[in-house]
């Protein structure tokens, strides 16, 4: 391989990490995906509609709220069988996510 192409290649190969979806990223964005149809894209609930809207509440808050619909201390509809499908990390992460969302 001349130098030309193989240094072409060499680049190419240190680019593509840093043009790479963080896996994380990605990970928190599908499980909180699945609230979508409920509580709107990234947290934002469609204006007029019952339910909350989740994109900037407190962390704490959100956590504590979706651990007392798994536990069954706050009653639900569906909410209390959706919690208990996820672990305790999915739970956090959720809550991160949906704290750190513009209100």
């Amino acid at each position: 391989m001349t130098p030309r192409p193989l240094l072409a290649a060499l680049l190419l190969m240190l680019a593509v990490p840093a043009v790479a979806k963080d896996p994380t990223t990605l990970r928190t964005r599908s499980l909180a995906a699945t609230c979508a149809h409920c509580h709107g894209t990234d947290g934002h609930a469609v204006q007029g509609e019952a339910l909350i809207k989740l994109a900037g509440l407190p962390q704490d808050y959100i956590l504590s709220q979706l651990m007392a619909f798994r536990s069954g201390q706050r009653p639900a509809t569906i909410m209390h069988q959706i919690t208990r499908g996820y672990s305790q990390e999915q739970l956090e992460t959720l809550a991160v996510y949906f704290s750190k969302q513009k209100p």
